[in-house]
């Protein structure tokens, strides 16, 4: 056995290193490679690690670190619309490999009580293979975000169970106690913190220290109420959603130390535990252990397939699905060792489940890789479909906020932008005017990160825009990064068009709208305000279907109404050559001087009323 603290780094870290490469060789995923690395280093191995508690500690994290990463990356958008089918499944991937499990642990011969434990143990599973969606950019697809949802649900079912069966009755209330508290600080305390950090320290490096010590702090919590670290840190990642998008900087860093270093000694650390011999040396460890992963297998799949119906899934979303949810790691470890402690389990189910452990790793990993690159294919294949090529200007006035302009662009998606500062309003304006490129004008007084709600102003007619939709696509993906709730403003045809756009399949956005007849009206905006809002105006170039004369005021009106906010101009782009509309003739007025005059008199009206309404 290696003892020296040197050897065993080197030693791991060159495991860390080789085996994907090895694994991508041979074609098999690298999650099997280390769960194998993990065998042969083992004490039932060659013994290399043998008692090494250091990587069993470090591995937890890394369990720790997948179940964060699961909720972070949640779709917000996608989950809200989703959560009655997340329930739904959560409790088809619950009840029926529990159902299955009692049964089958009765007709095995075993009690009540063991069977019931069994069925729980059955009905958890762990998203180990959550890293193989990620790396193959699909965690947004419909399919993830049920099973994502529905493994809160199912996690927390399997885990109350164990909860009580190990709770002394005179302790029921104390149990549902600590885990209201645990909630509570998870759910309602860290994200309000957490906000208050960020907007006093927007580095990285400090933002993932504050994250990795909650998620922590969370496991710590889930353990002291009755119930699993996995849970707590699951919980944690959902409830910091909106304030780690997965474009940031921040969330770059937590994917780097956790699939790079924590992931795979967690990997490790599962082979480690696998004892290969108990496979020739006692039959009936290997009868058990048959019955198990046929149970756990059939109640799995029967649960993908009960959803698959249920919501009108693909045949690749479908065993999506199952390849994430049949894997088993943490939790199943977690009651098989309470079970075995308390004398529930004998050695038999516990050798048995460690053999079950080792085969729905290493075939939940082949599935989730096959399903995921096959809708990956699909998905792409859709994109090149609907790409545009927009170049887009990004530009701050009178400051220089050339790091806020990128993690906008990363956030928003936008393909190689152009960045600019300029001076002052008119430079600014007469730059936008002479590029025919969609264009942002972007004032930050907090970071991005923090933000809770976009109000977008639409002008009348925004929607003929022949550009429009990459607006609209730019809120779409903010909110969706940011977890941010979005309120339309804009009158009642736009609004129509607007509600198509957010119905479209696979472009889902939940939005509110008010009422907002004229361009006149934006400083209603002001009145509905709250501090960690964003404030979008969508504007437009003269000679476009949009222009209003009074988008010629909006510079005074932001530095007036709205400096105290953040806020953002975004310009369609321009189709150039293209006729005018008549639209225009109409419904909009033309420019000029008086038309002016007329504007901001109504401004300053407008301004004295909320004087007024504020005394």
């Amino acid at each position: 056995m290696i003892t020296n603290p040197f050897a065993i780094f080197a030693l791991i870290l060159a495991a860390i290193l080789l085996v994907p490469m090895v694994c991508r060789k041979i074609r098999i995923p690298s999650i099997v490679g280390f769960i194998v690395v993990g065998i042969m280093a083992g004490t039932h191995g060659f013994g290399w690690l043998g008692g090494v508690e250091t990587i069993q500690t470090l591995g937890k994290i890394g369990m720790l670190y997948i179940m964060l990463q699961a909720g972070i990356e949640v779709d917000v958008n996608d989950f809200r619309q989703q959560r009655s089918r997340s329930v739904l499944y959560g409790l088809y991937s619950f009840l029926v490999p529990f159902v299955l499990g009692i049964g089958t642990s009765l007709l095995l011969g075993f009690s009540w009580t063991t069977s019931i434990l069994m069925g729980a143990m059955y009905g958890s599973h762990t998203l180990m293979t959550y890293p193989i969606v990620s790396r193959y950019g699909v965690q947004k697809n419909a399919a993830v975000n049920i099973a994502i949802g529905g493994s809160m649900l199912t996690i927390t079912l399997s885990l109350l169970v164990l909860a009580f069966l190990k709770a002394n009755p005179e302790g029921t209330w104390s149990v549902i106690g600590r885990i209201v508290v645990t909630l509570g600080v998870i759910t309602l305390v860290f994200p309000w913190l957490a906000q208050q950090f960020f907007k006093r320290w927007s580095d990285a490096t400090s933002g993932f220290l504050i994250v990795m010590t909650m998620m922590v702090v969370s496991a710590w919590l889930a353990d002291w109420s009755g119930l699993e670290g996995i849970l707590g840190a699951f919980i944690c990642g959902v409830s910091l959603n909106r304030l780690v998008p997965n474009l940031s900087p921040v969330m770059q860093r937590i994917n780097f130390v956790g699939n790079n270093l924590f992931v795979p000694l967690f990997l490790i650390g599962v082979g480690m535990m696998i004892d290969v011999t108990v496979m020739w040396s006692d039959w009936k460890t290997i009868i058990i252990a048959l019955v198990m992963i046929a149970t756990k297998l059939s109640g799995k799949w029967l649960a993908a397939w009960l959803a698959q119906v249920s919501f009108g899934l693909q045949t690749a979303e479908r065993q999506l699905i199952f390849g994430l949810t049949h894997a088993t790691a943490a939790g199943t470890l977690a009651i098989v060792t309470i079970g075995f402690q308390t004398g529930v389990f004998d050695n038999v189910i516990l050798n048995a489940t460690v053999l079950m452990i080792l085969v729905l790793c290493t075939s939940s990993s082949f599935i989730t890789e096959y399903a995921a690159k096959r809708l990956a294919l699909q998905e792409e294949a859709r994109l090149e479909a609907d790409k545009t090529n927009n170049s887009w200007l990004m530009m701050t006035v009178a400051e220089n906020r050339h790091y806020e302009l990128e993690e906008l662009s990363e956030l928003s998606e936008l393909h190689e932008p152009e960045f600019a500062s300029e001076s002052d309003w008119s430079e600014a304006t007469q730059l936008i005017n002479s590029h025919s490129k969609a264009a942002i004008i972007y004032h930050p007084t907090q970071p991005i990160n923090t933000i809770n709600r976009l109000l977008v102003a639409v002008p009348r007619y925004a929607e003929k825009e022949h550009d429009f939709i990459s607006c609209f696509g730019l809120v779409r993906r903010l909110s969706s990064q940011l977890g941010a709730k979005v309120v339309f403003f804009t009158n009642v045809d736009t609004q129509r068009a607007l509600q198509a756009f957010c119905r479209r399949k696979g472009k889902y956005l939940r939005a509110s709208y008010r009422e907002m007849e004229d361009w006149e009206d934006v400083l209603m905006i002001a009145k509905q305000m709250a501090p960690d809002d964003l404030i979008v105006l969508i504007n437009a170039r003269p000679s476009t279907p949009s222009y209003n004369p009074l988008f010629e005021q909006v510079p005074k009106m932001v530095s007036r109404f709205f400096s105290s906010h953040s806020y953002m101009i975004v310009y369609p782009e321009q189709e150039t050559g293209a006729a005018v509309p008549d639209i225009l003739s109409g419904d909009q007025p033309q420019a000029s001087k008086t038309w002016s005059i007329v504007s901001a008199i109504k401004i300053a009206v407008l301004r004295i009323l909320e004087k007024i309404q504020r005394r």
